[in-house]
């Protein structure tokens, strides 16, 4: 009876003891929880206001006056600080006492961190402006009143100017770096170089209405009133003539005149000064892998030839006699292809493949972004050198999503391909991933805009192959284009590396290009000018597609007859951008959810 007692008693104990810990675990895990979304919350606060363009971007409008010298030393210093601030912060959680979402958040914001300072070491900020990606496009871009930046208050109005303000401390920093470059040896392509010039010459327009940074004070809103009228219209004349125009003069002039006779004739940068270990940084933050730039090379030669020999299928199907290049020549010169004669008319035609993909749609996803879309023709002012892209709309509603495309000449505008097309840049591409993220309430704020080009391009990129699922690819020209579309991702796993770390020219990796797909040389020629402008970037939609496609692929086969697409779409898209290690533990966890839902 003793021992029974004993025994019952020392259960007891144990099962007291069990609760009590369990209690104080429960506890620590509230208190845990409480402090990281805090921290969360505190970090997106400080990165908006250290990054005052991406909050304009995210609809927060409160430092819309200010234009950061994000390539001043003072600025890069200020970054590092908070980088490491942060960093510091989350060593101080244990992430075994935070839950699922909580844990994802702890883990991405330490990556985050950890890669961003990283990229601190690179002196990339030598090479400043490109024909592709800089503040010279993106500041036209908002000045014209069209894109993120808002111009419907006095106030909206005034903030400009103060951008205005920065942009020319901006440009002087610029020209100062470009010739530390020159002196360092890290310098931009020269044929890069060149074709910035007219991009900056179109900013030079001395008739001050006739400037696209006029275009607020013309399309002004009618219920100002007339004395705000006068005096935005005079402050506006005055910066334009005296401020902005000159900034772009003095980058023109010394860009013609002192850089470019120092640019490299190479094309990539991997024979600059710490060129190949930039590379090799700049391949992971943009796949979010491990992947070496060797293994990623021999990754895309072999989706090259698996490709390929797709293609030539398709093209036999046809009825087309001659081989792949005859073929792509002809896509590219055959008048059945180019039916527009104008803009409107190509406008049109995207909003009649939404149009026959409508009905499709709800069997594919459960959840559809509230985000409005629109259609619109890029701006003449960076047409030339502008792909297809998608603009992010904010979850407030004031500014929508919108899928622009250059039409130069309607003429000339081939409708090969414009299914494929609007798949990854619209719909379901980036609009339904990018605006499900930001209109996600359940995640923390810095992690709804989160984007990690592996996932967000690697989805859009697998979303091309939901074209027959969704009614589309009837015509096999334009099922032909979605395969050319992949082996255009694929070729860039190829030429990406060549250029910037085998020493591939230029002209061999137009060559390269042009034999396996179906783009005419003008416009490969601009592609490939433009991995050379954005080393690594071009990497990340096919490694990211084919780990959503394996994901997919596994799922279908644990699941059989459970395997819902709908619900597997949502498992993808629910968590907002993540990077490809966690996207494949969250899906794995999925799977085996759906397992037990029998």
């Amino acid at each position: 009876m003793m021992k029974i007692a004993f025994r019952t008693l020392s259960l007891l104990l144990v099962v007291l003891t069990s609760c009590n810990q369990s209690q104080k675990s429960n506890t620590e895990q509230m208190d845990q929880s409480a402090a990281i979304k805090t921290l969360f919350q505190n970090y997106q606060e400080a990165r908006m206001k250290i990054s005052p363009l991406e909050a304009t971007f995210q609809g927060d409008n409160r430092y819309n006056n200010v234009l950061p010298n994000d390539i001043s030393q003072a600025y890069r210093e200020s970054l590092r600080i908070f980088f490491k601030s942060y960093l510091d912060s989350l060593a101080k959680f244990n992430p075994d006492n935070l839950n699922e979402s909580d844990r994802y958040s702890f883990e991405i914001l330490q990556y985050e961190m950890e890669t961003s300072l990283k990229g601190l070491e690179f002196k990339d900020y030598l090479m400043p402006i490109n024909q592709f990606t800089s503040l010279t496009l993106v500041f036209g871009q908002l000045g014209t009143g069209q894109g993120a930046q808002p111009f419907l208050t006095p106030s909206d109005y005034e903030n400009w100017l103060g951008r205005v303000n920065g942009f020319n401390v901006w440009c002087d920093t610029a020209i100062q770096n470009m010739k530390q470059g020159i002196q360092e040896g890290i310098v931009q392509n020269k044929t890069l170089m060149e074709r910035v010039l007219p991009q900056l010459k179109d900013m030079l327009e001395k008739d001050v209405k006739k400037s696209i940074f006029y275009m607020p004070i013309t399309n002004m809103p009618a219920d100002f009133s007339a004395t705000d009228k006068a005096r935005l219209d005079s402050l506006y004349q005055t910066a334009i003539l005296t401020q902005i125009i000159p900034s772009y003069q003095k980058l023109y002039d010394f860009i013609k005149v002192e850089y470019i006779p120092h640019c490299q004739e190479k094309a990539g940068i991997g024979n600059l000064p710490g060129g190949k270990e930039m590379y090799s940084y700049l391949a992971h933050l943009w796949t979010t892998t491990e992947l070496t730039p060797d293994s990623i090379f021999n990754l895309g030669q072999s989706e090259v030839k698996r490709l390929r020999g797709e293609m030539e299928k398709v093209m036999i199907e046809t009825g087309y006699k001659g081989d792949l290049r005859s073929f792509f020549a002809y896509l590219n010169a055959d008048r059945k292809f180019f039916p527009f004669t104008t803009a409107a008319e190509v406008l049109d035609s995207f909003h009649n493949i939404h149009e026959q993909m409508k009905p499709q749609l709800s069997k594919l996803f459960n959840k559809v972004p509230k985000t409005k879309f629109e259609i619109r023709e890029t701006e003449k002012f960076r047409e030339a050198s502008a792909s297809a892209e998608y603009s992010q709309g904010t979850p407030d509603g004031s500014r929508p999503g919108i899928f622009y495309t250059p039409i130069p000449d309607p003429k000339k505008f081939n409708s090969f391909g414009m299914e494929d097309l609007f798949l990854h840049e619209a719909i379901p591409g980036h609009h339904y991933q990018i605006s499900l993220a930001q209109e996600n309430d359940s995640l923390p704020v810095f992690r709804r805009f989160l984007t990690y080009g592996a996932y967000v391009e690697g989805w859009a990129l697998y979303t091309e192959s939901l074209g027959k699922e969704l009614g589309l690819y009837k015509d096999p020209y334009q099922y032909f284009a979605s395969l050319s579309e992949e082996m255009h991702r694929a070729l860039r796993l190829v030429v990406d590396v060549g250029m910037h770390l085998k020493g591939w020219t230029r002209e061999q990796a137009i060559e390269f290009s042009l034999e396996n797909e179906g783009e005419s040389k003008e416009a490969i020629t601009s592609e490939v000018e433009r991995y050379m402008a954005y080393p690594g970037q071009a990497l990340c939609y096919k490694v990211g597609q084919l780990k959503i496609r394996e994901l997919r692929h596994k799922a279908e086969q644990e699941l059989g007859e459970r395997f819902n697409l709908a619900s597997f779409h949502d498992a993808v898209l629910d968590s907002g951008g993540l990077p490809l290690s966690v996207l494949e533990q969250k899906i794995n966890r999925w799977i085996e959810t759906q397992k037990k839902n029998v």
